[in-house]
């Protein structure tokens, strides 16, 4: 399952503002993804849970429970891990009760799979919030990100093609931070900005992301995505003369059995909905209830301290290296 990470933007952003870079300061850009991730798919590791033979794969447990920190534990010694695992199980005790239950698991699961977006947001928050004020105003967000356009937002046929593109990024986020903008005041707060940077976090943005998905693979404008834009998209060398990969067979099957739902041979609004946000199983959710049940040694349905320790290979892992001394996040423990 192809995991979407970024919104549809970021791609083209990066590529014409690496052009136009003199020509703008300070504006802090997203790490760009692979333009094959559009589906939002709460995987939480690219490893799988279980083998063929329904072996089950620790690794899958280290990288939801963990996130990007999972390799770091690989450098831990037994005694360090447990260590760090013992400070982090008194994090996800919310109510500090001396217990985990599966909704405070999940939680802390969700922390870890989001934490490298919050980090996002918070750079970019500061770059653009130099005064540390409440909110950023539309204004002086355009400032600073499109100040090169010099107030002018309008295509013009005299445009070049770099800037028609810049102007066509500032119609986006226009429309992007309207959406974001819950109060109306055509300022965002943190919370705000994070739903302006990341909409595919959010539900009441998600119709924001199916718009600009269908405006970047919509090549021909007609709102409906054909089968050649569809795999144009995931595979730039669609219409050359060499054989395509598997995965590229596999993906027109996937189109015509799956996406198309009508069989009309175009996927609509709708169909493109169904396929980028699918919402038939929570993976935070089963990956809690799942360590609670490997953990849970009396069956009372939460977790004690002892018990996550007991089975801290399940969570956090160890190798027991030369590198037994790293550290891993000095400011988290």
């Amino acid at each position: 399952m192809r995991i979407y990470k970024m919104p549809p933007v970021c791609f083209m952003q990066l590529f014409i503002l690496v052009g136009l870079l003199f020509l703008t300061l300070g504006l802090a850009i997203p790490k760009p993804e692979d333009k094959k991730n559009r589906v939002i798919d709460k995987t939480l590791s690219d490893e799988e849970h279980y083998g063929k033979d329904e072996e089950h794969n620790v690794d899958y447990d280290h990288d939801a429970f963990l996130g990007d920190e999972a390799k770091s534990f690989d450098e831990l010694s037994p005694e360090e891990s447990r260590n760090r695992l013992g400070k982090i199980v008194d994090k996800i005790d919310k109510n500090k009760d001396g217990f985990v239950t599966q909704q405070e698991l999940k939680e802390w699961i969700q922390f870890t799979q989001k934490r490298y977006i919050l980090e996002d947001v918070d750079k970019q928050w500061k770059n653009h919030n130099p005064d540390k004020k409440e909110t950023i105003s539309w204004e002086e967000y355009k400032k600073s990100t499109y100040g090169y356009l010099n107030g002018i937002e309008e295509i013009d046929t005299n445009d070049d093609e770099n800037t028609i593109a810049y102007k066509e990024m500032l119609q986006r986020d226009k429309r992007r931070w309207a959406a974001a903008d819950k109060n109306g005041d055509n300022a965002l707060s943190k919370e705000e900005f994070l739903n302006f940077l990341h909409p595919e976090e959010t539900p009441e943005m998600r119709d924001i992301v199916i718009i600009e998905t269908m405006e970047d693979i919509d090549k021909n404008k007609d709102g409906k995505i054909s089968l050649d834009e569809y795999i144009g998209d995931m595979y730039p060398n669609a219409e050359s003369d060499e054989e395509e990969p598997d995965w590229v067979k596999n993906e027109r099957e996937q189109f015509s059995n799956f996406r198309d739902k009508n069989k009309d041979g175009f996927m609509d609004k709708e169909e493109v909905r169904d396929w980028i946000l699918p919402d038939d199983y929570d993976h935070s959710e089963a990956e809690a209830r799942h360590l609670v049940y490997e953990s849970d040694a009396n069956k009372d349905n939460k977790l004690s301290k002892e018990e996550v320790l007991d089975k801290y290979d399940l969570f956090v892992g160890s190798q027991a290296t030369d590198f037994g001394e790293a550290l891993v996040r000095h400011d988290e423990f």
